[in-house]
């Protein structure tokens, strides 16, 4: 099963490159964030992307969430969820047998960072219920918090921008201790250039001047069946790459490094 998240940063500019990744890779579980349009708003339904139930949940021009899942594996349309704490159209959720599988887009902070730390603190008291009922779960969107000073390019560390803050940090370290495993930093421990966001001028994306905001977190049970995690870095115009994890119907011995 292949699970994937992508900060498109607007579904109607980014659409055909979506339906392009969806024919070249194949994801069985797309997870979007910042589609910036609400559900009429999408384009029309079209090639790989009409073998996919699609759920969108966003507002006009800002934030947003979408999660689709594809026919050939979930015969059903399955039913979505949101969290109380969920707030501007940033999380949902869906339950695919004894797994639940959630897209975040954490606000960014700069026009309201108390609201930011409120989501933060809120999404680990979800994930902490999980924890408790020993219930599988894989978070995945852009959390907006570089993990830690490897996470950031050099170049753009900053003590005091928001995104690399200690208290964010905390926070996500926090989500991530409910028995949460962060799967491609896990997979990839070394590499100080894994990044999935960089700002759109001088090429910082060419040359590869990034922050790493985009997660995929696993429940340990779950990690011990990745194959793979990738961060797909010649996919698309938006200004993150997307992150996709492979992983088998089985445990597997040693997951593949990078």
């Amino acid at each position: 099963m292949k699970i994937a998240t992508w900060n498109v940063n607007g579904i109607r500019a980014r659409y055909v490159q979506l339906c392009e990744w969806i024919a070249r890779d194949r994801p069985d579980v797309i997870c979007l964030q910042e589609i910036k349009a609400t559900s009429d708003q999408v384009p029309a339904i079209q090639g790989e992307l009409g073998n996919y139930w699609c759920y969108w949940h966003g507002g006009r021009a800002y934030s947003g969430v979408g999660l689709h899942l594809r026919k050939e594996l979930y015969s059903t349309k399955p039913t979505y969820f949101h969290p109380a704490f969920d707030m501007e159209n940033r999380m949902v959720t869906v339950q695919l047998g004894e797994i639940t599988v959630a897209s975040v887009y954490v606000p960014n902070g700069g026009r309201d960072f108390p609201a930011k730390m409120a989501f933060l603190k809120a999404l680990g008291d979800w994930v902490e219920e999980f924890q408790a009922r020993a219930s599988p779960l894989v978070v995945c969107g852009d959390l907006n918090v570089a993990r830690a000073e490897m996470d950031v390019h050099p170049k753009e560390r900053k003590p005091n921008a928001i995104g690399q803050l200690p208290e964010e940090r905390a926070l996500l370290e926090r989500i991530i201790s409910y028995g949460l495993v962060d799967v491609c930093r896990a997979l990839d421990p070394s590499n100080e250039s894994l990044f999935t966001w960089w700002a759109p001028w001088r090429n910082h994306r060419q040359r590869n001047i990034g922050w790493r905001l985009d997660y995929l977190l696993a429940s340990q049970s779950l990690f011990s069946r990745v194959v793979s995690c990738k961060v797909l870095t010649e996919v698309g115009t938006s200004d993150h790459a997307p992150v996709m994890a492979t992983f088998s119907d089985t445990d597997q011995e040693a997951p593949i490094r990078q």
